[in-house]
């Protein structure tokens, strides 16, 4: 299993056996308090059951950020879901590499009927899907062996919101129902420049010492159609991710 975010702001929600855990930090914490500067961010989540029994698939995320948070994907280099799907880590990175935003590890359980729960681990990559400041899509690459090797495409599409964003996740089935994600961890931003001007893909400022993050969907499918668990559970939470105002 993967680690928290040392020094990460967390939330947990549960609702029967199921339970998830989302965390994630900004850095540098230090930032102005009205102008904007290029960030970095690391996210992590962990999945799982109060009974031990495989956790329902994972396959929508909804976040909203309030404020004070922007991207700029003009100039950066994009890639296409279709340049993804079918190639392993190493083949998505010579095809797409200068569109990399992040990089981390994920975990998921395949769970077969009447066999023991097969857990593997894959390494997570974050490329630019092309978009504009209103509305830009992140493409994330994992690639299992297990079952069958597979790549796995995850399209988070993000939007202004007001003053802040609004992102849904929608990921895949996994081994045609059998599997899911345990738990993930990656980092997130790049700073480049675009005509002539250091930009970061995101940026962001801190006039009041936070960043409130809720998720008002985080959608799971009982695809292995494990007994005892609903069809389908929506789980939801909110965190205040901190940064600390300068200037």
């Amino acid at each position: 299993m993967v680690g928290a975010v040392a020094g990460a702001a967390t939330f947990k929600s549960q609702v029967g056996h199921l339970i998830i855990t989302l965390g994630g930090n900004v850095s540098p914490k230090a930032m102005p308090k009205n102008e904007y500067v290029s960030v970095k961010t690391n996210i992590f989540g962990k999945i799982g059951t109060d009974n031990g029994t495989h956790p329902s698939a994972l396959r929508e995320v909804v976040v909203d950020i309030d404020k004070d948070t922007k991207l700029n994907p003009k100039g950066y280099p994009s890639c296409k879901p279709g340049q993804l799907e079918a190639r392993n880590t190493a083949a998505a990175k010579r095809v797409c590499g200068k569109a990399t935003l992040g990089n981390g590890i994920a975990h998921a359980q395949i769970s077969f009927p009447e066999q023991p729960p097969i857990k593997v681990t894959s390494p997570i990559t974050v490329f630019n899907g092309g978009g504009t400041p209103a509305r830009t899509k992140l493409l994330i690459h994992t690639f299992l062996t297990v079952p069958v090797p597979a790549a796995i495409v995850t399209q988070v599409t993000i939007q202004k919101r007001g003053t802040g964003v609004h992102s849904v996740a929608k990921i895949p089935v996994i081994a045609g129902g059998s599997g899911s994600v345990l738990d993930f961890k990656f980092k997130l931003g790049k700073t480049f420049a675009y005509k002539g001007k250091k930009v970061g893909y995101f940026e962001a400022r801190c006039p009041d010492g936070k960043f409130l993050v809720k998720s008002p969907k985080i959608l799971f499918k009982n695809e292995a159609d494990i007994v005892g668990q609903p069809a389908q559970t929506v789980l939801k939470g909110s965190v205040g991710v901190p940064c600390t105002p300068r200037g």
